[in-house]
């Protein structure tokens, strides 16, 4: 029984596998890995970093590790795993030097992300999109700007900001174009109303004010289709969307009026 005992821990041992860089040194790992992330072999660099994130646990090096591998994650479309960790390197290393990398590489993956949703769901109802990685982005690069306004980053990030802030707005439009199309009038003037609240700036706007006079003309609340209007007017004073609504109410009176003939 003795000899079967030690031929299975024999076979065990056998069996066991060998880490690869057992004789590398964290540094020399650390920089190979570099190297593979050079050269674009990011599932490469991968297995490096992760040994050296290990090994060095409480390092700056290991810290560092992390953001690299978040980043390869990243280029790998693993982005689930690229934002865990930098979530676990913000929350374990809030006075790291990196900490602007670290909100800008999360916005950036959101960015992108968010991007690519839009791209793969071009043929989708718009009402039915869903705009959480925008807010992250956006929640993400504000983080940046705000704690270091004069980091590398933070002129993109700005950038970034406006670009995500157009976006949401003219999602949330969208939205209200979709329902007013339907005949959701509420649902299209409570959503533009929305948009013109939460993106007072933003093009988009114009085209909301517009959809609330139009619902509020449905719904037969006069006096809110003519303060939106009267925004309308004062805020975009050329906006094409006044032609069409002076049109469409010269229209609806002369239908009146051909009524009250008959």
């Amino acid at each position: 029984m003795l000899a079967l005992a030690m031929s299975a821990a024999l076979v065990a041992c056998g069996s066991a596998p060998q880490d690869e860089f057992a004789n590398i040194s964290p540094d020399k790992l650390y920089a190979d890995a570099k190297d593979d992330q050079a050269d674009g072999n990011y599932e490469t660099a991968i297995k490096k970093l992760e040994k050296v994130e290990a090994r060095g646990s409480g390092t700056l090096l290991a810290q560092q590790a992390q953001l690299d591998l978040a980043y390869a994650y990243y280029k790998t479309g693993e982005k689930a795993q690229a934002l865990a960790k930098l979530e676990r390197f913000i929350r374990l290393h809030p006075t790291s030097p990196a900490l602007d990398y670290a909100y800008y590489l999360q916005g950036l993956i959101n960015f992108n992300d968010d991007l690519g949703l839009f791209g793969r769901l071009a043929s989708q109802d718009i009402s039915e999109r869903d705009q959480q990685a925008s807010k992250d982005a956006y929640e993400s690069f504000k983080q940046l700007t705000d704690r270091f306004p004069q980091s590398k980053y933070a002129g993109d990030a700005r950038l970034r900001m406006n670009h995500i802030v157009n976006s949401l707005a003219a999602g949330e439009v969208h939205v209200a174009r979709y329902y007013l199309r339907r005949g959701a009038n509420l649902a299209a003037a409570n959503r533009a109303q929305q948009a013109v609240k939460d993106y007072p700036q933003s093009p988009a706007i114009e085209e909301a004010l517009y959809i609330m006079s139009q619902a509020y003309d449905q719904l037969g609340m006069t006096p809110l289709r003519d303060d939106a209007l009267r925004v309308l007017k004062q805020s975009f004073p050329n906006s094409t969307y006044l032609s069409e609504n002076a049109a469409e109410a010269a229209n609806q009176t002369k239908k009146k009026a051909w009524w009250r003939f008959w």
